[in-house]
């Protein structure tokens, strides 16, 4: 096979370093995902391989830097994900994903979309009134969200942001938590409070508490109410029922945006209770207005071993399903043989 190679120079010490990441781990990934071999001496890093991966790894390696000079701080699946994007899609430029600013946190982090699914669903958002955000926990559904419904606030666009989630149980009873209802609730919501801690600092998100500017509530408490000017957001809607869902979304008032996020691989409903969220997806999948963002396990940003659980989870659903079928095709192969058996004896003569 033939063989190309380029040398190419980083001007800036710091950009560099950031570039080829803690233990030049990224240029390890860039290795393996496009199957080059890169040689760094200081600030030259030579790239060989075939010539149409030599090309990819160098367009990663300018956006990544293109990245860097814009402030934003590269991951090691950022990384993956854009060279793996590039191999799909040879023009793809992880750069506009990842330098498209959010928020900037109270600590100074900046808030973007890591990947093209994200970047979708941040877009969605902007344009629509109501968004749903589909897929499996640490794609980021939630935090975007938050940080979209911070930053809209921030723009005064909206006055005031709500947090809902359905007070389901995963395997417990509220009843045997200690506290008043507030207290009990507290728990299943506590991944808003979370999000919402991490992007404001403690102090003035207390005092958005306190002001009503931040409402963070179970979805019961939403019922009868029209919210206008407000940013919503609906958590974990894989466990709300049908009559919970359509009641969340008639309360969109004027001049309001709405997102839906849930996973219905994790419904924790009791058994022969449809979910909404897969009701939804079937009912208003083609409805004007509303965006359908999916996600998968590509679009996981916390731990790569996330990405594995999920798809090994995901590998043994689909055969029990497999042997589901297999049964129910047995058994009905045993009835028709039952009856073909039944036909064929020989009826007595009658006298």
């Amino acid at each position: 096979m033939e063989e190309n190679g380029i040398k190419i120079v980083f001007e800036d010490n710091q950009v560099c370093k950031a570039v080829y990441g803690p233990r030049e781990g990224h240029l390890r990934i860039i290795e393996e995902v496009l199957d080059v071999v890169a040689h760094s001496r200081g600030n030259e890093l030579e790239i060989q391989g075939a010539p149409e991966r030599v090309e990819l790894a160098q367009r990663l390696l300018d956006q990544l830097r293109r990245t860097v000079k814009r402030g934003v701080a590269i991951l090691a699946e950022d990384v993956r994900k854009g060279a793996s994007r590039l191999l799909e899609h040879e023009n793809a430029d992880i750069s506009q994903i990842l330098t498209d600013v959010i928020l900037v946190s109270h600590r100074g982090k900046r808030i973007t979309p890591r990947g093209y699914n994200q970047k979708l669903y941040i877009d969605a958002i902007r344009k629509h009134d109501l968004v749903f955000g589909i897929g499996p926990a640490g794609t980021g559904k939630t935090y975007l969200a938050m940080a979209m419904a911070i930053a809209a606030y921030q723009r005064k666009e909206v006055e005031k942001i709500i947090l809902t989630r359905p007070a389901v149980e995963a395997g417990e009873r509220l009843g045997f938590l200690p506290g008043n209802l507030q207290e009990k609730v507290d728990p299943y919501l506590r991944p808003l409070y979370d999000a919402l801690h991490d992007m404001v600092e403690l102090e003035k998100a207390e005092l958005m508490l306190s002001r009503g500017i931040v409402e963070v509530a179970p979805l019961a408490f939403m019922r009868g109410r029209t919210l206008n000017n407000a940013f919503i957001i609906l958590d974990e809607a894989q466990n709300t029922s049908a009559e919970q869902l359509k009641m969340f979304l008639t309360r969109l008032g004027f001049d309001s945006k709405a997102v839906v996020t849930g996973d219905i691989t994790q419904i924790d409903l009791p058994p022969r209770t449809k979910s909404g969220l897969v009701g939804a997806m079937q009912i208003l999948r083609d409805v004007e207005g509303i965006y359908f963002a999916d996600f998968d396990e590509r679009d996981v940003v916390r731990h790569q071993l996330v990405q594995r659980i999920i798809l090994a989870y995901g590998a043994a659903d689909e055969e029990l399903e497999r042997r589901r079928l297999e049964r129910m095709a047995e058994r009905e192969r045993e009835v028709h043989r039952t009856l073909e058996d039944a036909l064929q004896e020989p009826k007595e003569p009658q006298i």
